[in-house]
Parts: C-alpha cells; sequence; structure tokens
C-alpha cells in the first residue's frame, strides 16, 4: 500500500529536470484543449494562420524547454523566446505561448549568472519584434506592446523577488547551523573544563604536597593515593562527559546521561579536602523535586569555586554554603586570605564566565569578587524548576 504521507520526500528525489516535465506536458496539452481557444498568449494582433510543419517547430520550442527551465533557466528561456516569436511573425495564435511568461518566471527565479545581460538582451530584442510586427500588418498599438512589455518585466521582477527569498533562506539556515555548532561547541568547551580543571589541578596540588613527604611515608601514601584516585575519578567524569555528548552509548540512567548534581556535592567537597584545602561545607532546605538543571548548575559553581580555591588559595579556609528554597538554590563560596599566591597555577577566566553564562541562561544571578580582606567569593542565585 502505498504511503502518501512519503509521496513528497519522494517527489524531491526525483531530478529536477523529471519534476519539471509535468509542466511541459501541461502547457502542451492545454494548447489543444478547446476550452482554451481564444485565450492565446500573444502580441502583435497579426492574422491567425492554419499551422503547418513551421507551427509544430514553434510549438516544440515553445513547450519541450520547460522540462529544464530549473537546470538550465538560460537555455529554456532562450529556446522559448525563439519559439514564441516564430510563432508570433507567422501568425501562429498558440496557447503554448503561455511559456513565455513561465520561462521568464523561471529565469528570474533560478538564473544565477549574467542576468543584467539577459535583461538588456530581451529588451532589445523586444523592438525589432514590435516593429516587424507591425509592418506584416499587425493590429496591436502601442499601448499594447508597452503593458505586454510590462507585464513580461513584472514577471521578472516576481522571479527575482524569489530568488532573493530563497538565497536569504539559505543564508538564514546557514546562520542557525553555525551558530548551533558555535553553541555546541562552547558547551563542549565548558563541559570538559568543569570536568578536567577540577581533578588536575587537585592532582597539581597533592603532586607539589608529595614532594615535601618523602621523609614521612605514611602521609606520602596517603597523597599518593589520593592522586591516584582523584585521576580514576577524572576518567569516571570524562566517561560521563561523552555520555552526554552522545547519549545513546555508555551509561546511561533513565535514558539521560549521568549528569552531577547538589546531591555529589559532599563528594565534592571531601574530593577537595583529601587534595588539602580545609573546606567547610553547610547546606541549608531540601532540593525541590523539579528543581531541574538548577541543580546541576549549583554543583558546577560549587565546583569551579573549589577548583580556583585550590588553584590561587590553596590552603586557605574555604566555606561552602548551598541554600534550597521552593523556587531557587543560593550558593555562595568564600575563601579566606589572598586571591591570589605566588607560583599557583594560571587561570583563563574560561570557568567563571562559562558560569556567569549558564546562570544567565536560566535567569539567574552570579558574581565572583575579591573581599577587603583579601579572601574572594562566589554567589549564585539559581532560579530552579527548568527540565535538564
Amino acid at each position: 500500500m502505498i504511503d502518501l504521507r512519503r509521496a513528497p520526500a519522494r517527489w524531491r528525489r526525483w531530478d529536477v529536470t523529471v519534476r519539471d516535465l509535468p509542466l511541459a506536458l501541461l502547457v502542451a496539452v492545454t494548447s489543444f484543449l478547446p476550452v482554451f481557444r481564444g485565450h492565446e498568449t500573444q502580441v502583435g494582433e497579426l492574422p491567425a494562420r492554419p499551422f503547418d510543419a513551421a507551427a509544430i517547430v514553434a510549438f516544440a520550442l515553445l513547450c519541450a524547454p520547460l522540462a529544464v527551465r530549473r537546470r538550465w533557466p538560460a537555455v529554456c528561456l532562450a529556446l522559448v523566446s525563439l519559439g514564441f516569436v516564430s510563432a508570433e511573425l507567422r501568425g501562429y495564435h498558440m496557447v503554448a505561448g503561455t511559456a513565455l511568461p513561465l520561462a521568464l518566471l523561471s529565469a528570474g527565479a533560478h538564473l544565477a549568472h549574467h542576468r543584467r545581460i539577459t535583461v538588456i538582451v530581451l529588451s532589445a530584442a523586444y523592438v525589432p519584434l514590435a516593429v516587424a510586427l507591425d509592418r506584416l500588418g499587425g493590429a496591436e498599438r502601442l499601448d499594447g506592446y508597452v503593458t505586454f512589455y510590462l507585464g513580461l518585466a513584472v514577471i521578472w521582477v516576481i522571479g527575482s523577488w524569489l530568488r532573493s527569498t530563497r538565497t536569504a533562506e539559505a543564508e538564514r539556515r546557514i546562520r542557525l547551523a553555525e551558530a548551533a555548532r558555535a553553541a555546541e561547541r562552547t558547551r563542549i568547551a565548558r563541559e570538559l573544563h568543569d570536568v578536567v580543571t577540577h581533578h588536575v589541578t587537585a592532582m597539581v596540588v597533592q603532586a607539589e604536597a608529595a614532594r615535601y613527604l618523602t621523609a614521612v611515608p605514611d602521609r606520602l601514601d596517603e597523597t599518593l593515593s589520593a592522586i591516584t584516585g582523584t585521576g580514576r575519578r577524572a576518567i569516571a567524569d570524562l566517561r560521563h562527559l561523552l555520555d552526554l555528548l552522545d547519549p545513546g552509548h555508555g551509561t546511561t540512567r533513565e535514558g539521560h546521561a549521568m549528569l552531577p548534581s547538589t546531591g555529589d556535592l559532599r563528594t565534592l567537597v571531601e574530593q577537595t579536602r583529601l587534595a588539602g584545602q580545609p573546606v567547610e561545607f553547610t547546606e541549608e532546605g531540601e532540593p525541590a523535586e523539579s528543581a531541574g538543571s538548577a541543580e546541576f548548575v549549583a554543583y558546577r559553581v560549587v565546583q569551579e569555586a573549589l577548583t580556583n580555591a585550590l588553584k590561587h588559595a590553596h590552603g586557605n579556609r574555604t566555606v561552602t554554603r548551598v541554600r534550597y528554597a521552593e523556587k531557587e538554590i543560593t550558593v555562595e563560596v568564600g575563601t579566606d586570605g589572598p586571591a591570589d599566591r605566588p607560583g599557583s597555577p594560571a587561570g583563563s577566566g574560561r570557568g567563571l564566565a562559562g558560569l556567569g553564562e549558564r546562570v544567565g541562561a536560566l535567569g539567574g544571578e552570579f558574581s565572583a569578587a575579591g573581599r577587603p580582606d583579601g579572601g574572594f567569593v562566589v554567589r549564585a542565585r539559581i532560579p530552579a524548576g527548568s527540565p535538564v
């Protein structure tokens, strides 16, 4: 059984010449229907004469080229114009003369090169045609010739408008596709930054501390174990990131990639403590069931703030507070002491900028600034209820 819903898609897969052929056949068929007699497309008002062999040639030149009106619009317009001129000069009044405005419309819409030359040549050729028709005894008056020309000009303008509209739509789609690709690259860069930077920073800090623990084997072994654990967690988080980028592959939960949330904050804080950062962590309230992506963004805010604390204020007290309300999640992470220390890993600022964009996308507020005492504080108010 034929599925009519797929018919348009199947039709579009055919070659454009095959799709234009029905129009050529339609023009040819209508030329022989009695109902259209007296409605021929013609100019000059020459007396009609019976069809002969030359009329068949003119008829073929009018109808057949319409099959290539989109593939070769210039060829189509040239052949149809030749057929129209032949028919008019010989006095063959044909309904097939309608092919001329159709070919002109198609050329206006699909001709890519030499458009101005085409208009000039056709306009210049129209003048001797009108003069020849008049000398052959045509009854058309000057205003009739002008009206016919203006009608053809309007048809060309309509075709040009269709072309410009189609071009603008194609450019719009290209811009949307480029914007989507840029947004996707930005999203991937943020996720990589959040996942990699935190764990690598912790490993660097732990490795630096291990230098001074060679005389304390127990603490050295503990630090090396922490580095190993941090590396394994980095690998696990990268796998989860791959699941996020490719939902059809890897570990999922209820059909979605396993995203971190506020429920993982205690684990995050504990990892930061193992890296040597004293972190005080308090939570107020319970996350709302409809918190949605607010939990994920809150996790990323805490993660980035703790990463910066490890980088720039390692060993200084860091206070992390997370408060859950019915319609929002509030995060504040403050670090005592100087905002930066000599020898600390340099930061690009991409993390904080990305957090500001993430929070702003949910309609929240984000700030990250130094404190008068030399410390640094990150604050975020994240509206809850946006689905992941």
